[in-house]
């Protein structure tokens, strides 16, 4: 797959042409897949002329680059703000609330834009590439998040943020190819509930003091008398 690896100056006009071409085709893809989305459903979806869109690609693999980078800005955009709020149990909960829901209202119909994809395009070094900086994107809010806790000493010492991120989309990627494949959501709810209690056996026991503090008062030895010092009752 080869690509023309940079976008030519455009001016506004330009810029919404092409994103018009991007939107159809993106949205064919999704509904298609890359092989069945032929060029002229594109023209046709974006109401432009064949040599509007090879002004702007190259050529369909072009145009296929561009999409994958446009699913990738979709996916993180329907997540917002809970992909900002990822720092706490609460949070990941609502974020796993919000990616149920996605899937409910959408019909449970598709699965990932972005892991749909893989199947047809890793097989190719470039849109594999773009494929696992997309994900890579998405995986960092959870990194962040995760670290946050673990600064917060809510997370053990030896979590590793990256490893416990990872599970979570791994479990989030099985759960949207079972809903698409089932059209339920429980695949999903299951998968990211597993998750989700696999960072929570992560978290710091209440019994353990977190790193550089203590809990409770000083123990200052026995209380004195009333009107008694030291001095008065060592000698």
């Amino acid at each position: 797959m080869k690509t023309t690896g940079t976008v030519p100056r455009l001016t506004a006009r330009g810029v919404a042409t092409r994103a018009r071409i991007v939107e159809a085709a993106a949205d064919l893809v999704f509904e298609r897949g890359v092989a069945e989305t032929g060029l002229d459903a594109v023209l046709a979806a974006s109401g432009t002329s064949k040599s509007q869109l090879y002004h702007y690609f190259a050529d369909k693999d072009d145009l296929v680059l561009a999409v994958i980078e446009r699913q990738t800005e979709r996916v993180l955009a329907e997540q917002e703000p809970q992909l900002h709020e990822l720092d706490s149990i609460a949070g990941l909960h609502r974020w796993r609330d919000a990616l149920v829901g996605l899937q409910r209202h959408g019909g449970c119909v598709g699965g990932c834009p972005i892991g749909s994809l893989v199947a047809e395009l890793a097989g190719s070094d470039r849109p594999r590439e773009l494929l696992r900086a997309g994900f890579a994107r998405w995986e960092s809010f959870l990194v962040a998040g995760l670290t946050t806790m673990r600064d917060r000493d809510e997370l053990r010492p030896d979590a590793d943020p990256r490893d416990l991120a990872t599970a979570v989309m791994t479990a989030l990627q099985g759960g949207l190819l079972l809903t698409a494949t089932t059209r339920s959501t429980r695949p999903l709810e299951l998968g990211l509930d597993m998750a989700i209690a696999h960072v929570e056996a992560h978290r710091l026991s209440r019994s353990v003091q977190p790193r550089g503090r203590r809990e409770g008062p000083v123990d200052a030895g026995p209380a004195r008398p009333a009107g008694t010092s030291t001095a008065s009752r060592s000698g």
